[in-house]
């Protein structure tokens, strides 16, 4: 039998947010990596704002933020003069702008927060075989002194990568194709330059056959991150600091540009595909992370969707183990995190601020970013996009949507992410309802005013009582206008799932449909689950 509930295969960001989030809701959790220590590569930097709110859900984004350096504007360059500048932060969250921290900060910061809830990572450790049965996970680890242990838990997790055991074993298919023609050099330095360097400030560089990014570091220096054309595809050693300062140079049309390393040194060079498991649930194993889907850095959405996947993952993973919910709440993480992953990629080929462009794309291009940067709802669209806030699961089957089309100003729809208006409930002074929720739980969120009606309220009450899973009734009051025209008619109940989507919009007045909503998450008698 299950000597532990769930066996993590990865102990990068993915793997250590999803042990955390288990953890946090009462699991038992190994969390098992290949690699003999923790790493200290550079790789991803950015952490965007959904992001943001998912690991301040789970109590671990104060370490980040204090390693971190926040972007608040980034330049834009082109023909060798300055197009315009796009501006964080124009949307609503108690984290509007990203975060920029080094990915192997990021793991030590999560690897402590892990140890202080009583899992260490078991390093030089490797998944090579996994069979999965109906009540549990078998597979077989490679030990640090060569030896071989059999274990066993109720569910495993493969958060290893491109290249992982778990998904192989699992008989899953990784689908997609090589990103030709694209090539990203990137490294971190010190740049002697003309620019300035300003606290959280970056830049964006646009040239023929290439597109540069700048970002700043938390400990000082810049992170170069070079999209370019491919013309030796057989050239696949890292570049040297020279080679990096030339490519700099050539595309910021700053020939006199110095660089001088980092500590530690950091320079990668890096091909890539676009794939994604054509599952991400096998009975008892999972896929989350790389392992799950995969593109090229562009945008530099990866491990952020990563992390998201993670926190979709963990609370229903926890609801299934302890018989609160039906096994058919763990499959739509895997409907959910496709359609996300899909839409990034469709999404990512059409990025022209980043993707190299031919000559005359770029001059087009080039030409129209000043009056695009120069337009607030342009400014504005970008962010939101960037920001991940307006991300959502409308497809999802968890999703319910029982109310006419809301109108333009009519509140989040279901499977969209909860707003963070300033609300009241009861206490003189507002606070922010993503403060109110819980990853625990879930929140029915409804006008007070209609809460204080006693029959509405014994009606929603009696609906929530009779729920296998837990539920909080929240009553608010809109700070002011603007904040109830974010949460929408006074007449309207969300049902707010754990991680901050919306999984249900239904009328106040009418708690037969939330009753059904959560009768449809609780678990299927024996019998009906044979059928």
């Amino acid at each position: 039998m299950p000597v532990v509930d769930v066996c993590v295969a990865g102990a990068g960001p993915v793997g250590l947010t999803l042990a955390i989030a288990l953890r946090r809701l009462g699991l038992g959790v190994r969390v098992v990596d290949r690699a003999p220590a923790a790493k200290r590569e550079a790789r991803a930097l950015v952490v965007w704002p959904r992001a943001a709110e998912a690991l301040e859900a789970l109590g671990v984004l104060g370490a980040l933020r204090d390693g971190a350096v926040e972007l608040g504007e980034v330049t834009v360059h082109g023909r060798g003069r300055r197009l315009g500048s796009l501006v964080t932060g124009w949307h609503r969250s108690a984290h509007r702008r990203p975060l920029n921290i080094e990915q192997h900060d990021i793991e030590r910061l999560l690897c402590a927060e892990l140890a202080r809830l009583g899992t260490e990572v078991e390093w030089d450790t490797e998944v090579t075989d996994v069979k999965v049965h109906d009540d549990r996970a078998e597979f077989t680890l490679r030990l640090p002194d060569a030896s071989v242990e059999s274990a066993c838990a109720a569910w495993i997790v493969g958060c290893e990568g491109t290249a992982s055991v778990v998904r192989d074993r699992l008989g899953i298919a990784f689908e997609g194709r090589r990103r030709t023609g694209l090539q990203v050099v990137q490294g971190n330095a010190e740049a002697d330059w003309p620019l300035g360097h300003r606290p959280g400030h970056g830049h964006i560089f646009l040239a023929p056959h290439r597109s540069l990014l700048v970002f700043p570091l938390p400990g000082g220096g810049y992170r170069f991150f070079c999209f370019r054309d491919d013309p030796d595809p057989s050239r696949t050693a890292p570049p040297t600091l020279d080679e990096l300062r030339e490519l700099v140079a050539d595309t910021t049309r700053l020939p006199g540009l110095r660089l001088s390393p980092t500590e530690p040194l950091w320079l990668n060079r890096a091909r890539f595909s676009d794939r994604i498991a054509t599952r991400l649930r096998c009975g008892r194993g999972l896929l989350a992370g790389d392992a799950a889907h995969a593109w090229a850095p562009v945008g530099g959405h990866g491990m952020n969707v990563g992390i998201l996947g993670a926190h979709n993952l963990a609370w229903k993973l926890a609801a299934v183990h302890h018989g609160h919910a039906d096994e058919r709440l763990l499959d739509t993480y895997g409907t959910e995190q496709r359609a996300l992953a899909l839409r990034y990629i469709r999404e990512m080929r059409f990025n022209f601020m980043e993707l190299p462009l031919p000559p005359l794309g770029y001059r087009a291009f080039a030409a129209a970013v000043p009056l695009g940067l120069s337009l607030s709802r342009v400014q504005q669209r970008v962010d939101l996009q960037l920001s991940d806030l307006g991300r959502s699961h409308r497809g999802s089957a968890l999703s319910w949507q029982r109310t006419p089309r809301l109108r333009r100003g009519g509140g989040a729809r279901a499977g969209d992410r909860m707003p963070d208006a300033r609300v009241t409930t009861g206490a003189p002074e507002p606070v922010r309802l993503h403060g109110l929720l819980g990853y625990d739980r879930w929140t029915l969120v409804l006008d007070a005013a209609r809460a204080a009606d006693d029959a509405v309220r014994g009606a929603l009450e009696e609906a929530c009582a009779r729920a296998s899973v837990p539920v909080r009734i929240l009553p608010v009051t809109p700070a002011d206008p603007a904040e109830a025209r974010l949460l929408g008619a006074p007449g309207v109940l969300r049902l707010v799932r754990p991680d901050g989507c919306v999984g249900l919009v239904a009328p106040v007045d009418r708690p037969e449909v939330l009753a059904a909503y959560l009768a449809a998450l609780a678990p299927r008698p024996a019998s009906a689950t044979a059928q």
